[in-house]
């Protein structure tokens, strides 16, 4: 009983703390992904470095994790017209390479391998939030606000855990991916996807920048690669052997632990987003 009140309450700080910093200012939003930018890198590393996979420093790889997504920010701001801010973050990654190529450790592959996949799956979802909130997109019917892109993504994550876990309890019988994550089933995931796209026909009718259809296609786009990120992070973390990704959230475990759908949904919601600009 203890743990669950902690898990709600932390559950209710978390997402009172992450919408009010969305719907704050365009600054707050950016502040807040740049902080969990950075937070997520270090848990990252840090979860690998106990099991002797890498030797990396640290603080060099947030510091150059942030420069991207600063750079995603300003370009975000001025419709991608400031390219050659990507400069420096390519020299970054090069001097990576380098120094690994100087250095005497033992696990220089396996130290290029998990910085390039920190920025691959941490550095570079969470960098595109910026184009969600800030950049136009030609598919909008009228002028919108940064904030309703990523706070419709919220809602549809949020509903779809809250529907998978309900119909899941409730009908689950057929395990989606036994191997991996055990008490996920295929009735939860309908059921989650379900709830996630009837709320998407209420965010059309609150927010008409969109037709009903695009928004439910968006729901639903969240919702599979929400899952597929969900999966992933489960399967890191079955492949260290740990049960949470930290312990900074208290009932929830890590920053990844809370971010792991979104590092899927956000890269993939740019990409909808611009295959209805194109139609």
């Amino acid at each position: 009983m203890k743990n669950f009140f902690i898990r709600t309450l932390t559950g209710i700080a978390i997402v009172a703390v992450q919408v009010l910093c969305t719907y704050l200012s365009p600054m707050s939003l950016a502040g807040l992904f740049l902080l969990l930018t950075a937070l997520a890198v270090n848990e990252f590393l840090g979860i690998l470095s106990p099991k002797g996979q890498v030797q990396v420093s640290r603080p060099l790889i947030i510091v150059g994790s942030c420069y991207l997504f600063f750079a995603f920010w300003l370009n975000s701001l001025t419709d991608a017209s400031l390219l050659a801010l990507f400069v420096p973050y390519l020299l970054f990654v090069v001097f990576c390479y380098i120094r690994e190529l100087y250095s005497h450790s033992g696990n220089s592959i396996a130290n290029l391998g998990a910085i390039m996949l920190s920025q691959m799956y941490i550095v570079l979802p969470l960098s595109l939030i910026n184009m969600l909130a800030f950049y136009h997109f030609d598919c909008f019917e009228s002028p919108i606000d940064y904030y309703i892109i990523p706070l419709a993504m919220y809602v549809f994550l949020w509903l779809n855990d809250t529907g998978a876990y309900l119909s899941g309890s409730l009908l689950g019988k057929h395990k989606l991916f036994p191997r991996i994550s055990p008490k996920k089933s295929w009735e939860g995931s309908v059921g989650g996807a379900l709830l996630a796209m009837a709320s998407a026909v209420a965010v059309a009718h609150i927010f008409p920048v969109l037709n009903v259809w695009q928004w439910v296609g968006m729901a639903l786009v969240v919702v599979v690669f929400g899952t597929f990120g969900d999966l992933t992070e489960s399967m890191i973390k079955r492949r260290l052997e740990i049960k949470d990704s930290g312990k900074m959230l208290p009932g929830h475990g890590g920053i990844l632990d809370r971010l792991d759908s979104m590092l899927f949904a956000i890269p993939a919601l740019v990409v909808y987003l611009h295959v209805l600009s194109w139609c």
